[in-house]
């Protein structure tokens, strides 16, 4: 099979791409990124929160049950770790209510305050920062019982 000298020349054109056509191919890249990665990132951070309230929901539950059988509420000494091993004076205590004392999303200990400014206890995630205060996903978060 020949080749005309047309066909020759079409071939050479089609072995590869110009340097303009690879840099609009980069800079729309470009463009897609700038607006799908901020959309990503701040996606995954709300997910933290949603989950840190879901595991204080979840918390609050087995403080529940730890007063229905022992009749109070762990002390703010005690902690959350009263829900994973017997404090001394424990009276109904017969098996963990939780398997490990919990950390929030941020691999950081979750505030116990018993009794609560407005209820009997207070639970707080010190948020992305692990810091009191801040703004945003640095905020703190926190589930306030009222009623007891």
């Amino acid at each position: 099979m020949m080749m005309t000298k047309q066909s020759r020349v079409r071939l050479q054109r089609q072995q590869g791409f110009t340097l303009i056509e690879i840099l609009v191919v980069v800079a729309l890249i470009g463009l897609l990124a700038a607006f799908i990665v901020p959309n990503v990132i701040g996606q995954s951070e709300k997910a933290r929160v949603d989950l840190a309230r879901a595991n204080m929901n979840a918390i609050s539950t087995q403080l529940e049950m730890f007063r229905m059988h022992n009749g109070r509420y762990p002390t703010s000494e005690e902690g959350l770790r009263a829900l994973v091993e017997k404090p001394d004076n424990a009276r109904n205590w017969t098996t963990p209510y939780l398997s490990k004392v919990p950390e929030d999303p941020w691999n950081n200990g979750y505030v116990y305050i018993s009794p609560g400014i407005n209820g009997p206890f207070d639970l707080i995630s010190l948020g992305a920062d692990g810091r009191e205060g801040g703004e945003g996903f640095d905020a703190d978060i926190s589930l306030r019982e009222s009623g007891g």
